[in-house]
């Protein structure tokens, strides 16, 4: 089972590289930084779910 990367946060739609810094839920919601930690606090507004780092992919 893929980790599907998405390319921008779900509140600001704020581009999210493969490689940069996102958060992510069970769900697999996914925010930009400041977006996860303010107005979010680490929590999904989705799910309820913590939002923790998303793992990177290289860059090709």
């Amino acid at each position: 089972m893929a980790l599907e990367m998405k390319f921008a946060c779900q509140t600001c739609d704020a581009g999210l590289a493969a490689d940069g810094p996102a958060f992510i839920c069970s769900h697999e919601c996914t925010f930009c930084a400041p977006c996860a930690e303010d107005p979010h606090r680490r929590v999904c507004p989705n799910c309820g779910g913590e939002l923790v780092l998303r793992p990177r992919r290289l860059a090709k």
